[in-house]
Parts: C-alpha cells; structure tokens; sequence
C-alpha cells in the first residue's frame, strides 16, 4: 500500500523536465496539412480567382484585361482593358437555372449612375460616357432600330448602380433589386426560396447587422472587465439585469407578434414569416426566462459563494498578465484561417475548363476530383478550428496550473503565459491534434445530420429521426469538450500523452465530484447568465433597430443570427474564466489528493481557496484525517517551474 501511495504521489507531482507527448498525432496532423497545401497550390494554379475577383461576362471575358479566344465562342477572346466592370442585363430579376444565374451579363467601363427608362436614354449613355450597356455585337447607332434590340440591351428601366471596392459588379442601389442582386449572387449554389430571402434581408440591414455585432463586442469586453474587477457589485447587478432583459424580451417580442399579426398591411409572404418566427422567438423567450428564473430562485442562496469564487478567479487572472487578451489573440487567428480557407475554396470553385454552348456564350465545367477535394477542404477547417482553440485551452490551463504550483504566492512567476506557450509548442501540439480530432469525429456527423434534416421537408417521421440524432451527437460534443479541458490542463501539469491525462483528471474528479461539482456548476451558471446578458440587450437593440425598418426582408432571421454571433463573443471572452476555473478546482482537487497540509507535505492551495471550497462543500466535516490549517510559507516541495 505504501509503494502504491508513493506511486501516486510521484504521478501527480508536476513535472519540471517534459517528453514530446502524442507525437505520431502530430505527424499525422503535419501530412493532413501536407495534402492542404497541396489542394491550395492546384487551387491557386488549375483555378482563375481573378475570375472571381474581377469578374466575367457570359462570353468568357474577364474585365479589365486582355482575353485569349473561346473555340466556338465569336465574342470571346475580347480586349476588355478599360472594361472593369461586370453588368447584368437584368439586375432586378435574377434567378438561378441549373446553378447558373440566368441573365447576360457584359463587361462596361463605367455603371450607370442614374436611372436609365427607354432606348433612347441607352443610347445616351453610350454616347456620352463611353459605355455600352447592350450586347458587343449590336452597334449604338442601331439601338432604337434594332428589332432585337429587347433581347440584345437590359430590361427597362435600368435602376441606378455603382460599383464597390475590390468588387467589380455594377450592383443596383434600389433597395429591393439590390436584395435579391446580392442574394442570387450569394447563393448561386442554394435554390431554396427562403435562404433567398433570408440572404437578402441580411443584405439590405447589413449596417444595422455590423451595428450589432459592434455591441455584442462591446457589451463582451465590458462584462469580462466587470468580472475582473468588481466581482461583489457584479454577480447582483447581473442577476437583476438578466431578469429585467428576460421579462423584458420576453414581452416586446409578445408585443411585436400581436402587433404584426393585427397589421391590416402585413400581406407579403415575407411579412407573414416575420410573424411566425416572432410567435416562435416570442414562445422560446418565455419558457429560457421561466426555467432560467426558477433557477436563479433556486440558487438565490449561493450567491455569496459566487461573489467568492470570482474574486478567487480575478485573482489568479491577475497574477497572469495578459491572460484576458488570449480570446483576442485566438479569434485573430482564426479570421487570418478562416480568410485563407475562403480563398482557397473559391479558386477551387473556379477551377475548371471554358466551353462554348449552342448560343455562342461560355460555361466553365469543373475538373474531376475537386468535389473530393472540397470535402478534404472542409474537414481541414473544422480540424484546424478545433486545434487552435484546444492550443488556447491549454495555454490557459498551462499559465493558471504555473501559477498554481507556486509557493510563493506574493511572487508569481515570470512571464506564464509565454512559458505555457513555450512548453506547448515544444512538448504538447500533439495532445492538441488529438483532442482536437476527437471533437472533429462528432462535428463531421453533426453537419450531416443538419444537413439531411434540412433537405427532408416533407418526410416528417425522417426528420424528426435526424432531429433526435442530431441532439444526441451535440451532447456527446459537449460532454467531449469537457472531458478534453481536463486532459489539457493534466498534461499541462504532468507532462502526459492525451489518454493517460484524461484517465488520471477523470478518476481524480470522480474521486472529488461531491467537493468540487456543485461550485463549479455554479460558477459556470453564473458565467452562462453573463452570456444571457450580452444576448438579451444585443437582441434589444436589434428588435429597436429593425422595427423601424419594416421593409426588410425576413429581418427576423437576421435577428436571431445576430443573437448567435453575441453568443459566440461572449462565449469567446468568457471562456477565460471558465477554463481558469476548471484548471484550479483541478489543480485544487489534485493538490488534496497528493498533500496533507503537514510541514512535510504543505498544500500549494492559498488560504481563501482552502476556506472557500472549505465553506461551500464542508470539508471540515468529512476530512478530519486532514488539517486545514492556514497555508504556511516554507519552501519544500516539489513545484512546476516555467520552462
């Protein structure tokens, strides 16, 4: 027994020399990478972004510049030097035919600035501004005299347009033409009425849309600070103003939805599909506030252990400079990701050869294999998504455990985040690589699900299948996620490959659930009002917002979107807390298990830790074999020492 004790002593002893853990993952993960790269070098050599970027019109010409001929195309192979914008002949009525947009389009050298309402005002335009709106073949002399005329110019009248930066589309300013221009645009791979409009709505409010997400920042940054450095005043303000924002959603959507459905004017389709997804908001709104108010009601009496439990967490926070920033940090990495994945996909899109069609125009068929590829593509993005968070994860847990397994509490190590990033990078992307696969292997399913569910309309039986399937995968997501947070911040502490770090947290926290559960779902409850907070008043403002601007189309998706994305930022900025929160009842858990608090064996755990999981679990009462007394200053021991 006494070798056994000594053995478990020495396996949770944080390592100060490490090993290179989960190695072949990494490999693995350097060759997935390998056959990225070389999927982004066929992209960038076998496609034409420029094509995509400059545009072309319907005879294979890109705009502004030089073009080789098309075999059987006799408009093709044009010089199209002063020629930079793209123009659709009917730029009010496009749809999609067989994944192609079904208006000619031209390239012109300039748009049309003003609207433009017979042949005649063609005409002038041509002359007078060097543009010529009508097919090449048809001479501006001949515009009014042409028979085909109606066929070769744009369908009257031509709404005003102006081109933007870096895109070379003459796009209409008139509000309804411009929606359903950017839509079809858009989605030329979707033809499903409702994203159609749902695109277009997001489209025509787009400035009300960044307006928003603007504040969901906003009201991120300022919640992440308050919880750094008022914790006392917080955690009551919170709890009153998520009740004020739940009761009152709650009741400006009922409002909403009684108004529009008694509005005499409400006759669109679009308009009757506001009011069914205001009902749906309206009834989902009211059930999240009755269990979220019940809940709080609940737990009205632990509050002074949360008001605790986040001055414990700041300061640990504020022991470790620039920890608040690591969100920061990670969501640029991911847009500088996400920016080339996009760029790559889109000249893997445009990958493909010219071919005339029976009318003289030119259709690009996409090579083999690059369906295969785009499915290669898109795993690569989920992958390397998962990975760069689990990196944060583990910095985050690296620093806070650093910290933690100092014994000098009044004098924190130097530099722990660079040092947890340090020992990553040298030691650890490896347990990263696996437990981001992990999470990869239940996301592929997910997408799928959704997927199926969504092209499954009538077959509700199906469905519902698909529906439940779809759950089950989501929670077993979660469950993962939280399993991978605790093998990060055990290999971050021991120095162990994935599965051996993720056995050792999971029979520690089995051994210590009773002591440590009900804190740490407290405090992620409370963390979780703060989401609810930063969701309600974003969805405030944009219910103000888009009331006043009822001509927009299905402007009540946009609204849940924008709710979404106000989730995922304070979700982001949040996480701190929560991964720093995880990291410490795990070191804490750990440090119980390995010490007794004797001069021999001193607990590495500060006082006010000690007293607080002492007060809220009674600790007293079941480990009298332990001495809690207050945390003495000595210097044996064994602790982690920054790399």
């Amino acid at each position: 027994d006494s070798g056994d004790s000594i053995s478990e002593l020495q396996e949770w002893r944080p390592l100060i020399y490490r090993k290179c853990t989960d190695t072949l993952w990494l490999l693995l993960f350097c060759l997935f990478w390998a056959g990225l790269m070389f999927i982004s070098g066929y992209a960038v050599v076998a496609g034409a972004a420029e094509r995509l970027v400059l545009g072309y019109d319907s005879f294979g010409n890109i705009c502004g510049r030089k073009n080789t001929p098309v075999e059987g195309a006799n408009l093709s192979g044009l010089d199209m030097t002063n020629k930079k914008y793209v123009f659709f002949l009917n730029s009010c009525g496009l749809e999609i035919q067989s994944l192609k947009i079904s208006s000619l389009s031209l390239c012109v050298s300039s748009c049309p600035q003003e609207q433009l309402n017979s042949l005649e005002d063609l005409q002038s335009f041509a002359r007078n501004n060097g543009s010529f709106l009508c097919v090449y073949n048809l001479n501006v002399s001949n515009y009014t005299l042409n028979p085909k005329a109606a066929q070769l110019c744009p369908t009257l009248p031509v709404p005003p347009s102006k081109s933007f930066p870096l895109f070379n589309r003459c796009v209409p300013q008139n509000p309804e033409c411009y929606s359903k221009y950017a839509s079809v645009l858009i989605s030329m791979v979707n033809e499903m009425d409702v994203f159609h409009r749902i695109l277009s709505g997001i489209l025509a409010g787009r400035d009300t849309v960044i307006g928003l997400s603007v504040l969901a920042l906003a009201f991120s940054l300022i919640l992440v600070l308050a919880f750094r450095f008022i914790q006392t005043l917080l955690i009551h303000t919170l709890i009153a103003l998520v009740v004020f924002g739940l009761l009152f959603i709650s009741g400006i959507l009922w409002w909403l939805h009684y108004d529009y459905r008694n509005d005499p004017s409400t006759e669109l389709e679009t308009e009757k599909e506001n009011v069914k997804f205001l009902l749906g908001y309206a009834i989902f709104s009211t059930i999240v506030t009755v269990v979220l108010l019940s809940l709080i009601f609940v737990l009205r009496k632990r509050l002074q252990f949360a008001v605790q439990l986040f001055r414990i967490v700041g300061k640990i926070i504020g022991r470790i400079p620039f920890l608040l920033f690591q969100p920061l940090w990670t969501f640029l990495i991911l847009i500088v990701f996400w920016v080339f994945w996009v760029a790559v996909l889109l000249s893997l899109g445009t990958a493909g050869t010219a071919q005339s069609t029976s009318g003289g125009q030119v259709e690009y068929r996409a090579l083999s294999g690059i369906c295969y590829m785009a499915w290669y593509h898109f795993v690569g993005l989920i992958w390397t998504s998962e990975f760069i968070l689990a990196c944060q994860q583990m910095v985050i847990a690296g620093a806070v455990v650093t910290c933690y397994f100092n014994r000098n509490k009044n004098n924190p190590p130097p530099h722990p985040v660079l040092s947890s990033i340090s020992v990553l990078f040298c030691y650890h992307l490896g347990t990263a690589v696996k437990g981001s696969f992990l999470i990869t292997i239940l996301r592929i399913p997910r997408i799928v699900f959704l997927y199926l569910y969504n092209i499954l309309n009538q077959k509700k039986n199906v469905k519902c299948l698909f529906s439940c399937c779809f759950c089950w995968v989501c929670c077993q997501e979660s469950c993962l996620r939280c399993f991978n947070q605790h093998a990060y911040t055990t290999t971050a502490m021991n120095g162990t490959n994935f599965c051996t770090s993720a056995k050792d947290a999971d029979c520690i926290l089995a051994r210590n659930s009773a002591k440590l559960a009900s804190i740490s779902c407290f405090g992620d409850f409370l963390l979780f009002l703060g989401k609810v907070f930063v969701v309600c008043f974003t969805v405030f403002g944009g219910l103000m917002a888009f009331n006043y601007h009822r001509e927009l189309q299905a402007w009540v998706v946009p609204l849940l979107l924008v709710g979404f994305f106000a989730y995922l930022m304070s979700h982001s900025f949040l996480s701190v807390f929560e991964v720093t929160a995880d990291a410490m009842f795990l070191c804490f858990a750990i440090d119980m298990e390995t010490n007794d608090g004797t001069a021999e064996k001193p607990y590495f755990v500060d006082q006010e830790l000690l007293t607080f999981v002492s007060q809220s679990n009674k600790l007293t009462e079941g480990q009298n074999h332990r001495s809690t007394r207050p945390f003495q200053d000595v210097e044996d021991g064994t602790e982690l020492q920054p790399m």
